[in-house]
């Protein structure tokens, strides 16, 4: 979220959720007789949209198109996270047919923008502690889809298509299916062997709010899944947007990996085989990524997420060469679509992306 207003242009055409939504909003609030005017905080890598009202307002008017957006699972999840524990946006009403929500307003204070070298390992330390908390919510067949093999399949291909064919111009051979097949395969393996626990889907920095009483708040979570254990923690220590350097990383790698062993959330693994599920299952996400923010800015217009790719790529580089297994896709990449992406114009020097 961010604290920049902005109106509608004159010329723009009439947004008719947002004239319902403004409406609605109306109707649930004691502003019934002055009309309120949504002011945009934008909107999330999906299709909700966010606004302020009447501020200063301890709520958001939350615009989640039914379409594309489930807000009766966002009300689900919502429920199980507040039983553990976790500070996330309470719940004022909702319309879950029309996508309508009033959710409490937990500032702009975003882990992405408050963490620095000074602070850095108390607040890591602080979102593992949630993390942890997070990964005691029971499992919910009825409630919680599972991370199995076909959706991890589906997200790989978002990078053949939308990646590699569409923001390189680069369709597969069919030689080039086989070896991303084999690779495929390996990271499905990895991650339905290790643990399965509840998944945020989305644990990082932008999703990390710093409230007035220093607890930490956690946001856009209507992703959940059950899937493999190292998926949050590797989401939130190799985040698309911050880089912090690897031997930081590690070391925070193997604190959580003893305090989840302490809290029975995993059992007593050697560190190197809990360093391969965090590393594969990272890479697992940095490919899907790759394809994620191409189709963002390809199919919805979300420019910006251009930016982040150098860092993602360095991510998926640097993880896939610590594995004699991975050479022969580390080769294709950097001799295939990495000239590729260098004639784009979003393309940075990937090696040194997201260096402070």
């Amino acid at each position: 979220m961010t604290t920049n207003h902005t109106r509608d242009s004159p010329s723009a055409p009439i947004d008719t959720r947002k004239l319902a939504l403004t409406n609605w909003v109306t109707q649930q609030t004691s502003f019934a007789e002055h009309p309120i005017e949504l002011f945009s905080l934008g909107s999330d890598a999906g299709f909700r949209r966010y606004f302020r009202y009447q501020t200063p307002s301890q709520w958001l008017a939350v615009d989640a198109p039914p379409a594309s957006e489930d807000t009766h699972q966002f009300l689900a999840i919502a429920r199980l996270i507040e039983q553990q524990g976790v500070r996330s946006p309470r719940i004022a009403t909702a319309d879950a047919n029309q996508g309508f929500l009033l959710v409490e307003d937990m500032g702009d204070r975003l882990f992405f923008r408050a963490v620095n070298t000074g602070n850095v390992d108390d607040l890591y330390q602080m979102a593992l502690s949630t993390l942890l908390q997070l990964q005691h919510i029971q499992d919910d067949a009825a409630l919680i889809p599972r991370y199995d093999r076909a959706l991890l399949r589906r997200e790989l291909e978002i990078f053949s298509e939308w990646f590699a064919g569409k923001l390189l111009g680069h369709p597969l051979a069919t030689a080039e299916k086989k070896l991303l097949d084999e690779l495929f395969i390996r990271m499905e393996d990895n991650a339905l062997a290790q643990p399965q626990t509840f998944v945020h889907r989305d644990y990082h920095s932008r999703n990390l709010l710093l409230l007035d009483d220093n607890a930490l708040g956690v946001i856009d979570f209507q992703g959940a899944l059950w899937g493999g254990v190292t998926y949050d923690l590797v989401s939130l220590l190799r985040d698309c947007y911050l880089h912090w350097p690897a031997e930081k990383v590690t070391g925070w790698a193997l604190d959580y990996r003893q305090q989840a062993i302490s809290a029975n959330i995993i059992p007593d693994v050697s560190e190197t085989e809990f360093l391969r599920w965090f590393d594969w299952l990272g890479l697992q996400r940095h490919i899907k990524v790759l394809g994620i923010f191409a189709r963002l800015n390809l199919r919805d217009g979300k420019t910006g997420y251009l930016n982040d790719l150098p860092l993602v790529i360095r991510y998926t580089l640097e993880v896939a060469e610590q594995y004699p297994e991975l050479k022969a896709f580390v080769t294709w990449f950097k001799q295939t679509l990495l000239p590729l992406a260098q004639q784009q114009s979003w393309y940075r020097d990937y090696q040194s992306a997201g260096d402070q």
